[in-house]
């Protein structure tokens, strides 16, 4: 059993833009806001369906938005590392309105002859709107700082692309897919991304006990147990560290942002968490947050 995604015309909105603004449009409405008022849109996700025009130029038609739009790729991390461009574009004045944009059709790219991986993905599209401070609506969240990471390996990789499609009957195409030494990945990740987090809560002056909740990227149920016991310094609650794989499976860069969306609304004005990503690359990314009044 395969997902059968039929291929649509160059005037039909693509399988990805369409999911992608369908998410967009909830962001949009939950802050008050409309597609005119958006300055730059962001798609990043693990696998974009063509090269080019880039992904987030067609949700950019789509929602009516003015400005500009580029796609990235930064596989599971790509939701934290459009949330700092985002919001590095604010800072330095580019926009005050970004929309970032997470779709992910991760059975695309699975072998579902490789029983060890194919079962363990999702698809999904997520939305994030990232506004200057005087802009944004009350209620809303701070980012009080963002610190992304790479370190080349081999471990998680998807060889295809327009130089190496395999054969177009699909013999020997396996390797053109997702592939993933996955003890390798977790005995190498887990250490990577807790010293991070925990060397960016020493600069940002804040401590474990300040943290409220760990939205971590949603791959393997074990590394967040791991990475939120080596940053909070006990065995971490669900209420610290919520999972939604048992819902959506891994939906790579959108699935810290599910967690985040499911598990947020209880918060109080002045609580702190943390929205960290991990994958591919590897990347890693870390957003701590707070609540605001």
């Amino acid at each position: 059993m395969t997902p059968n995604i039929a291929e649509r015309p160059n005037e039909q909105i693509s399988v990805l833009a369409e999911i992608a603004v369908k998410a967009a449009q909830e962001a949009l409405a939950k802050a008050g806001r409309e597609g005119k008022e958006i300055d730059a849109v962001i798609c990043a996700a693990s696998n974009m369906q063509r090269a080019y025009p880039a992904m987030a130029i067609e949700v950019q038609a789509a929602l009516g938005a003015p400005g500009f739009a580029f796609d990235m790729n930064v596989a599971c991390s790509s939701a934290t590392f459009g949330i700092q461009t985002a919001a590095d574009f604010v800072r330095a004045g580019h926009a005050k309105t970004v929309l970032m944009v997470n779709p992910e059709i991760c059975s695309g790219h699975l072998n579902f002859t490789d029983r060890d991986s194919h079962f363990i993905f999702g698809d999904v599209a997520t939305a994030v709107l990232v506004e200057s401070e005087d802009r944004a609506a009350k209620g809303g969240w701070s980012i009080l700082g963002t610190h992304l990471k790479t370190q080349f390996s081999n471990n998680i990789r998807n060889n295809f692309g327009f130089l190496n499609r395999g054969d177009p009957d699909g013999v020997g195409k396996s390797d053109k897919l997702f592939v993933q030494e996955g003890r390798k990945v977790f005995k190498e990740v887990v250490p990577m991304v807790a010293a991070m987090i925990n060397e960016e809560m020493d600069r940002l002056g804040i401590k474990s006990s300040e943290l409220r909740r760990m939205w971590l990227h949603q791959a393997n149920a074990g590394m967040n147990r791991l990475i939120a016991e080596r940053v909070l310094g006990h065995e971490a609650s669900e209420d610290e560290s919520p999972t939604v794989l048992d819902t959506y499976a891994n939906t790579s860069s959108a699935g810290s942002i599910i967690a985040f969306h499911k598990h947020s609304a209880d918060f109080k004005p002045g609580e702190k968490g943390l929205i960290c990503s991990f994958g591919a690359g590897y990347s890693a990314g870390t957003v701590f947050i707070e609540k605001t009044a």
